[in-house]
């Protein structure tokens, strides 16, 4: 888009700068410059301008909404072999060199005035490709951003020692031709009634879009392995996404296991069919594994959330693993979730797509109901035959036997199964807290423990505010302190130190007991209890900072927080604790609930047995049972739809200062619904948070719009963004489209 700010809106307009390819009037009083110190000005008198295509379209690195668009520079002839699309330069922006990409070449602008210059060519390599700028460019616009924020995302920070190295080695390289992969056969997609008919289409270079349900069992970073290498077989390029690193080893293992050839930690290996992308290479590593991507020489890229914008050349297949994780969705502006950008980047490519995991998401759900992606997923034969057995650990026979097996944490058929099964192989135990008691509460009173410490200034705005965070216990013998700002347990009232009278201080403000009662016992305590109960049996914990990545098939109690289950061929699992991942208070609790019991169960081996401690008559706990996360998402979507919430509508988070929320949601009020707004009361935004940056209260509000006109709420939502970066409007504002939470 041409320049049409006015004249000193952003400092790019030079009103005395010569027409167009006018050359300056020699100055004859100016005496000759000797021979051989003659050197190229940077003066915009004494430059020319590139004959050919002489203006460049610049995506300048700017936080500034109202400025989200390409402007207008000249390319001096000095620089017109190197200013080509895609590469980094840098410009004179608003007075100051700012970094940016050029984006495209042309022959003239719409502006009438006089242009900048080009200050320099960064790198000569075309790092912003013509595809990863248009999705770029697109999921700006899907999630209300900039351009420049989602440009941070898609490309890495230049390393040049890396750049010239791989320069140099792909000019040696130029005349190698590098080699497609073989079709590699069906191997476990046999067990799908569709799984061949998809690998075919992926050998055809048809577009086939599948929501994959996965068989339980470790078979599927095999399966993700094929259908990349039947892409690339077919020379089209595959781009893998995985929640985290520990799923990246397993499908990195698989990919060099079907290319036995190819070697991310050797560049020299011909042909480099595939690159891995990690955060913990280093700066160089990571860089030089990315310019593999974008140079043709890696078809095949794998890696965590930032490799879904990763160059590859001619896409034929996305995939994306375990969609349903919260790691998915990036944290940076414009907050991103890898599903609908990878969604986006194969609808907009002509690609296939092969998203799923052992559960099923609403919004996949939603892809299938609106004829984008069919379901891929195994017969119940099939599955019967893979899956272990689930049942709850408090159905009605075992309750005839005990009528206490509904409310003990460990009723007696949980004991009994994980002896009987320790013969066997390691046993996995599931506890949804780490820590020692998460929760604790008055032993007379049940009333829950929370902080009673004063966290405003004395005659400040929040003076009186107590932090009333929930406390917990670090250790048996520890003191309890609060979850939420740190500070150990006080006695209300008690005018020492805030926060620190020292163990057995605490008292009940209600019925002043000093004894306490756990409500939520934590993955420690849990392996203190079980360590009792199995006295001679090795017990094995894995969470938080300590995530172990494999147990050998031997005797063990493991216990794990979800997600940090360790790798190992299970003789039983234990799902402890089921009320408290459904207790959240979220609307996806159940989804998520449902994703976490699949994930574990899906460990145990298919003759082994799966106890969830739930009510049996929820639907995740059905689910889970029957192993049909299908059904499950299919009948949360309809719940959904019913009433008025994602996936079926598109909703908007606004949050901030109360009066800044309250000026973008009053532009909007006549087009579209909002809910709220309310006050944050969160732990990063609670009263501690308050007091420790006094202002304005934080407030939240929910914008809605049908998904028909999703596009439109974008745009408005833009768009006030924008008019208050030019307004220059103070009051910080958060806008967030598609909230994983909106309670």
């Amino acid at each position: 888009m041409a320049d049409t700010w006015h004249e000193g809106t952003a400092g790019l307009l030079l009103t005395d700068a010569p027409p167009l390819i006018a050359e300056p009037a020699a100055k004859l009083d100016e005496p000759p410059k000797p021979p051989g110190r003659s050197r190229k000005s940077k003066d915009a008198r004494t430059l020319r301008p590139a004959a050919g295509q002489p203006v460049a379209r610049i995506a300048v690195d700017t936080p500034l909404a109202h400025l989200d668009r390409p402007f207008d520079y000249l390319v001096p002839e000095r620089l017109a072999d190197q200013a080509r699309p895609g590469v980094r330069v840098r410009v004179r922006f608003a007075g100051k060199l700012t970094d940016g990409f050029l984006i495209e070449r042309a022959a003239d602008s719409e502006h009438q005035g006089s242009l900048r210059y080009l200050e320099r060519v960064v790198s000569a390599e075309p790092v912003l490709t013509e595809e990863i700028a248009g999705l770029a460019r697109a999921v700006a616009d899907r999630y209300a951003g900039t351009l420049a924020d989602v440009l941070r995302l898609a490309v890495p920070q230049r390393h040049a020692a890396t750049e010239a190295a791989s320069a140099k080695a792909a000019a040696r390289a130029a005349g190698t031709a590098r080699a497609r992969p073989p079709r590699p056969a069906p191997g476990p997609w046999s067990r799908y009634p569709a799984g061949p008919a998809f690998l075919s289409a992926l050998a055809a270079g048809r577009p086939a879009r599948a929501a994959w349900t996965a068989l339980p069992g470790p078979a599927w970073p095999e399966e993700i392995a094929r259908a990349a290498v039947t892409a690339a077989s077919a020379g089209r390029g595959a781009v893998i996404v995985l929640p985290d690193q520990r799923d990246l080893a397993r499908v990195d293992a698989a990919l060099a296991a079907l290319l036995p050839l190819a070697s991310p930690a050797n560049p020299a290996t011909a042909p480099l069919a595939y690159v891995t992308l990690t955060a913990d290479l280093g700066p160089a590593e990571r860089y030089r594994r990315w310019l593999a991507a974008l140079r043709g020489e890696a078809m095949i890229v794998a890696g965590t959330r930032a490799a879904m914008f990763a160059p590859v050349r001619d896409l034929g297949l996305v995939v994306l693993w375990d969609d349903g994780d919260d790691l998915h969705a990036d944290p940076h502006a414009p907050y991103p979730n890898a599903r609908e950008v990878l969604a986006l980047r194969a609808h907009r490519a002509g690609a296939a797509a092969l998203i799923g995991g052992f559960a099923r998401t609403t919004e996949l759900t939603q892809l299938v109901a609106a004829g984008w992606a069919r379901p891929l997923g195994p017969d119940r034969q099939t599955l019967r035959a893979v899956a272990p057995r689930v049942r709850p650990a408090a159905d009605d026979r075992e309750l005839a036997k005990d009528e206490g097996a509904m409310i003990a944490r460990l009723p007696g058929l949980a004991l009994r199964t994980a002896r009987a099964a320790l013969s066997a192989g390691p046993v996995l135990i599931q506890v949804p807290r780490r820590g020692y008691l998460a929760g604790i509460a008055c032993a007379r009173c049940r009333a829950q423990a929370r902080c009673t410490r004063a966290v405003g200034d004395s005659g400040s705005r929040n003076s009186g505010i107590q932090c009333n965070g929930p406390l917990r216990l670090a250790g048996p013998h520890a003191t309890p302190d609060c979850r939420w700002c740190g500070a150990l347990a006080t006695t209300p009232g008690n005018t020492g130190a805030p926060g620190n009278t020292g163990p057995g201080s605490w008292r009940c403000p209600r019925c002043g007991h000093d004894m306490l009662r756990a409500t939520i016992t934590g993955a420690v305590r849990t392996a203190e209890e079980l360590g009792r109960a199995f006295p001679g049996v090795k017990v094995v914990s894995s969470g938080g900072d300590l995530v172990i990545p494999r147990v050998p098939d031997q005797p063990a109690l493991v216990i794990a927080t979800p997600g940090a289950e360790p790798l190992a061929d299970y003789a039983a699992a234990l799902l402890l604790d089921g009320w408290a991942l459904l207790s959240r208070p979220s609307l996806r609790a159940g989804e998520e609930t449902l994703r976490r019991w699949l994930a574990a169960a899906a460990l145990v081996r298919a003759d082994g047995t799966v106890l969830v401690h739930a009510d049996p008559a929820l639907p995740a706990t059905q689910a889970l049972v029957r192993w049909d996360p299908v059904t499950f998402a299919e009948r949360d979507l309809a719940e959904r739809v019913e009433l008025g919430f994602p996936p079926a509508v598109r909703m908007a988070a606004v949050s901030g200062e109360s009066t800044a929320v309250a000026r973008v949601i009053n532009e909007m009020e006549a087009a579209f619904e909002i809910l709220g707004p309310v006050p944050l009361e969160q732990p990063a935004t609670g009263p501690a948070a308050r007091a420790a940056h006094p202002g304005e209260e934080q407030v939240r509000a929910l914008v809605r719009a049908p998904r028909a006109r999703a596009g439109a709420l974008a745009k408005a939502l833009q768009a006030a963004q924008a008019g208050r970066s030019a307004r220059k409007e103070g009051g910080g504002v958060r806008v967030q489209l598609d909230p994983a939470e909106l309670i």
